[in-house]
């Protein structure tokens, strides 16, 4: 999916929405602009404000992305923002990224894509691939050995791994250990906000 100029949307969506956005220097200028530009919108803006966020952080179309808020919405779960959290974080590309294989969602992609990964033994090039608990994603032998993962034990003890990640740095896999739990505290979005926007 062709995204765009990102500084550019992450000025007017946020920097929450691009890896590469997250800088200080890049939060210290988007706090000045703020107070120099900012003015109070509508509730109609807010949520389409929010439901690009979210979109474009997990690198959506708008297509694929409004099927995970049907299901989300139409699953028996008590808790529909819960619900979207989860489809959109057991992806594989997202896991990925979460356990520290890849440093930003288009690499991830990227891994995913090009069939680098087996998911109990069984070579996946699916990014959208939903990874459950007592999965296993290893790296294919002829993948480990690649330049793209030279690094990756160094990759790994940077990253911030979930709880339901198990990371076996060694062996280059990941073990689903259990399932995301959203408190609203572990993403910067509002998904209450998004489902808002859908159900208007």
């Amino acid at each position: 999916m062709r995204v765009g100029p990102k500084y550019k949307i992450a000025r007017r969506l946020g920097a929450h929405v691009f890896e590469k956005t997250q800088s200080p220097k890049f939060a210290v200028s988007e706090q000045k602009r703020k107070r120099k530009f900012s003015r109070p919108g509508s509730v109609y803006s807010r949520q389409l404000l929010e439901k690009q966020r979210v979109r474009l952080n997990y690198g959506l179309s708008e297509k694929q992305f409004s099927n995970y808020v049907k299901k989300a919405i139409a699953s028996d779960s008590h808790n529909a923002e819960a619900a979207l959290y989860t489809l959109l974080e057991t992806r594989l590309d997202t896991a990925l990224l979460r356990a520290g294989f890849a440093s930003t969602r288009g690499q991830a992609r990227q891994i995913a894509n090009h069939g680098h990964c087996l998911v109990n033994g069984t070579r996946v090039d699916i990014p959208s691939y939903v990874v459950k608990q007592g999965d296993v994603v290893a790296l294919r032998d002829r993948s480990a050995e690649s330049e793209l993962f030279r690094e990756l034990a160094s990759t790994v003890a940077e990253a911030t791994v979930p709880a339901w990640l198990k990371v076996d740095a060694k062996k280059k896999s990941i073990t689903i250990d259990g399932s995301p739990e959203y408190t609203g505290k572990e993403t910067p979005f509002d998904f209450g906000t998004v489902l808002q926007f859908y159900k208007r």
